[in-house]
């Protein structure tokens, strides 16, 4: 490619490899536009072709999957309902403090003197309402469609 003979051009001439910058001017263009198409020129591997002298062994084999696999987003969504199907079960406010303590709806969890603030009320009392909604998602008869996610 040419951004290939660019870059061994310039190699020959300056002794060293050449920067990004250096050779995007040489080629009078910007460092985006060079990267974009250093990266769009890369050409695909597949994920069977294979490795080793037996090849007997896939490039696939040995690539570790980095996102959740649709089983675990499907279990994370099936709790997710139970676990709000277990909180409906709980008056609103319960409801509602276990949500901001725990960071249920946006993953951050707030102190007991944070939830007192929203509510109007002290830092003690949101302490007791959490305590009583843990103790009311104790009894079996709530806890038990969540008990199978933690087997």
């Amino acid at each position: 490619s040419r951004i290939k003979k660019t870059t061994k051009l310039l190699s020959q001439e300056m002794g060293r490899k050449p920067t990004e910058e250096e050779i995007a001017d040489r080629m009078e263009m910007t460092i985006e536009k060079l990267r974009f198409i250093a990266k769009s020129a890369q050409l695909p591997i597949s994920l069977e072709t294979p490795i080793g002298k037996e090849e007997d062994s896939r490039l696939g084999d040995f690539i570790e999957a980095d996102g959740e696999t649709p089983e675990d987003q499907v279990s994370k969504n099936l709790l997710r309902e139970d676990l709000e199907s277990v909180l409906d079960t709980l008056s609103p406010r319960e409801r509602d403090v276990l949500r901001l303590r725990y960071g249920l709806d946006d993953g951050r969890m707030k102190t007991l003197e944070e939830i007192g603030q929203i509510f109007n009320v002290t830092r003690e009392r949101i302490r007791q309402i959490e305590a009583k909604a843990l103790r009311k998602l104790r009894h079996p008869n709530r806890n038990s469609i969540l008990k199978e996610y933690i087997r």
